[in-house]
């Protein structure tokens, strides 16, 4: 299935679920299913941002986060707030953590995934493992617990390169579950949705210049059945 193929519908119940908001910058807890900004088609407008448009017109993005991924996503409401939050991610500063349901069990408890990744020119909006022309870009995971057939991981991205847990959880050889992209059928099949949670991040607010933590609950915290 390519994305033009995906049938787009995207969850409205609750329509933004808001975990901080100042005047500053607003936090939301993001539901899997929903584009963090716009599509270019007219079918995959509705999106966090455009709702967020709705009620504060002089908002900006700072970061996104897949389609598929759901959890912690920040967006400024001022410009010289965006400026402040957006040079963060640029020089890595923010820290980030996800988990991941992956297939199989992966061996070594804890580790580092050092794989430079590259834009799928063939198979848009896909990446690639490119070694030769690929981005640098390094994630740590630490083993949290096992399931009957997959293993939940701690993921804490240095980088922040598009689909960059997904492609590297995959070259491990343990792709994540539910991944439409990325993940062989056995994989994809035992999850109906991606199991990537962005589950906290910590950012120096851009007024108060002091370190804040969010956080939201990992849906898939539970092996499920047969999982």
């Amino acid at each position: 299935m390519t994305f033009n193929d995906f049938h787009y519908d995207p969850p409205t119940t609750p329509w933004l679920d808001v975990i901080y908001k100042d005047k500053d910058m607003v936090v939301f807890n993001k539901p899997a299913g929903i584009l963090s900004v716009p599509g270019r088609d007219v079918e995959r407008h509705d999106s966090l941002y455009t709702r967020l448009l709705e009620k504060h017109p002089n908002s900006h993005t700072v970061h996104r986060l897949d389609l598929a991924t759901s959890g912690v996503i920040i967006f400024a409401l001022r410009k010289d707030a965006e400026r402040a939050l957006k040079i963060q991610f640029q020089e890595r500063e923010t820290k980030k953590v996800y988990y991941a349901r992956v297939f199989g069990h992966v061996q070594n408890k804890t580790g580092s995934i050092d794989v430079p990744l590259i834009k799928d020119k063939d198979n848009p909006p896909r990446h690639k493992i490119d070694h030769e022309n690929g981005k640098a870009c390094k994630t740590f995971y630490e083993v949290v617990s096992y399931g009957e057939k997959s293993t939940l991981l701690k993921l804490m991205p240095v980088t922040g390169r598009t689909h960059q847990l997904r492609l590297h959880t995959m070259a491990m050889g343990h792709p994540i579950l539910g991944d439409d992209f990325y993940a062989l059928p056995e994989a994809l099949a035992l999850s109906s949705r991606l199991l990537l949670h962005a589950s906290k991040i910590s950012i120096k607010h851009p007024y108060k210049k002091e370190i804040v933590h969010f956080e939201s609950k990992v849906p898939f915290i539970d092996a499920l059945p047969g999982q």
